[in-house]
């Protein structure tokens, strides 16, 4: 895998004139760009369909309702051409085995190019003690090797893991294609900013992230192609 297709760019901008900014700027180098809640929110699914025409397109929208729900939210993820979408696996296996016969059966009628469907196990910017408060027990990095390991057996494409993580993934789960896409990623010349669990690229990539997805180190940046380019230069020295 070429190092700048390993990057996806997150578009956490306020609105589409300001996404479409960045897309102009770094389009050559960036591997997909990722448009999460906040960028849907302001510019809804039409901008979606419109990104999605010419480039890579992972929607972060992190699905996490009743089973029928999800799954027809898939299909319509499906229906605006995404490349990659995801759900919470913490939504449990009936939600995402649901969603993904769904998705299958509906891009076979519709003569639709199936997106790959991730599962999110635990937010970059939650540790032990964030789950505790929520009831759930184990320390983070087990409650992330379970649901990947649910997520596998539910046949979805891979999950979103903090990069601490990614080792013991590959471990848990037998699946050689099984994708990890790692949110949580700085930078050698950026801070950490709310992210918890965090590695650079070069670290990353050699523990064995498929993608990783940076946003704010490249939007901040006086110079976003430059500041890809960097982080491409920190992933190389790893390859």
């Amino acid at each position: 895998m070429k190092s700048e297709k390993r990057v996806i760019v997150a578009l956490d901008v306020e609105s589409a004139d300001e996404a479409r900014s960045v897309i102009g700027e770094v389009r050559d180098e960036a591997g997909a760009f990722k448009i999460g809640l906040q960028l849907f929110t302001a510019a809804g699914p039409e901008f979606v369909r419109e990104v999605a025409i010419k480039h890579r397109v992972f929607l972060d929208l992190k699905f996490h309702d009743i089973p029928n729900t999800v799954a027809k939210a898939g299909i319509e993820a499906a229906r605006m051409g995404v490349w990659m979408f995801n759900v919470h696996a913490s939504g449990g296996s009936e939600m995402m085995r649901e969603a993904v016969s769904a998705l299958h059966f509906a891009c076979e009628r519709e003569n639709l190019k199936r997106p790959l469907m991730i599962g999110v196990t635990v937010l970059t910017s939650s540790d032990t003690n964030a789950l505790r408060e929520t009831g759930i027990e184990r320390a983070a990095d087990d409650q992330v090797v379970h649901l990947a390991q649910l997520a596998a057996e539910c046949r979805l494409d891979g999950v979103v893991s903090s990069p601490l993580e990614v080792s013991a993934v590959r471990r848990g789960v037998a699946n050689p294609g099984f994708l990890i896409v790692t949110p949580g990623v700085r930078p050698e010349f950026a801070t950490n900013d709310d992210q918890k669990r965090v590695m650079t690229p070069r670290q990353a990539t050699a523990v064995g992230s498929d993608y990783l997805v940076i946003g704010r180190p490249i939007l901040r940046a006086e110079n976003r192609v430059d500041a890809l380019r960097r982080i491409y230069e920190e992933i190389n020295a790893v390859d």
